[in-house]
């Protein structure tokens, strides 16, 4: 699907990076891939094998990126929760490298890798589906870590992703270290570790939302992050 154009504030001015950044942590759907087309018929095939009232457009839309631990109780009930994750990730074994990745991210991971910044993945989507969709697009090098949610576990919690990424990289301290994603779970499972982040604006989230939860910017594209990275003193001394 082709990059979204969304009209994105200028950087909130009290929020700052004062330390220099040599690890970066990405989200993955809706910021380094565009994954609804996939994600969305997934749903709605789960949804009807188990019943469910049929998602609309704009609910289906919100499900893609936070932990559906979060977000599916409040749709069909606690008690169904379980079942309906179960089944999901089931049939998504069989559709998920139905993805493509956003423009500029690879130019961008390349710019972080050519300045010796170390950069892995942090993400709610089960980890073997992750490493999958990586590999698939022929990723897997770019990333020290990949982070995902355990397929035994309905995690609702996107900072114990963070924080299972920092522990794989080593105990590293988390001023020195950056989180890029959509949604506001990102924001806030980021900030709860002590995890400064950016919003993806080119991904699902609203700018708005990413803002309010606490992101130091948001920006509208991958190119444009990339050109920013030396301002956020992200692979260079502050």
């Amino acid at each position: 699907m082709g990059e979204r154009c969304r009209a994105v504030p200028d950087r909130v001015p009290d929020r700052a990076i004062d330390r220099a950044i040599d690890t970066v942590l990405f989200d993955l759907d809706g910021t380094l891939v565009d994954s609804e087309r996939s994600i969305i018929a997934t749903l709605r095939v789960t949804f009807a094998e188990l019943g469910l009232p049929p998602l609309t457009d704009d609910v289906a839309r919100t499900l893609i990126g936070p932990p559906f631990a979060r977000t599916i109780p409040p749709l069909i009930g606690a008690d169904r929760t379980p079942e309906m994750i179960a089944r999901y990730r089931e049939r998504y074994a069989t559709s998920c490298l139905d993805v493509e990745v956003y423009p500029g991210v690879d130019a961008l991971l390349a710019q972080l890798r050519a300045t010796g910044v170390t950069v892995a993945v942090a993400t709610s989507k089960p980890e073997p589906a992750a490493r999958r969709i990586i590999e698939h697009l022929g990723l897997t090098d770019a990333f020290a870590a990949i982070a995902g949610d355990d397929p035994g576990e309905f995690r609702g919690d996107k900072a114990l992703v963070v924080a299972d990424a920092l522990r794989r990289l080593g105990g590293l301290a988390p001023d020195r270290v950056l989180m890029v994603g959509d949604t506001r779970h990102d924001m806030v499972g980021a900030l709860a570790n002590g995890v400064a982040a950016v919003g993806a604006g080119w991904g699902y989230g609203p700018v708005a939302e990413l803002i309010a939860a606490g992101a130091i910017e948001v920006f509208a594209t991958a190119d444009e992050l990339r050109a920013a990275l030396p301002r956020l003193g992200v692979g260079g001394a502050r």
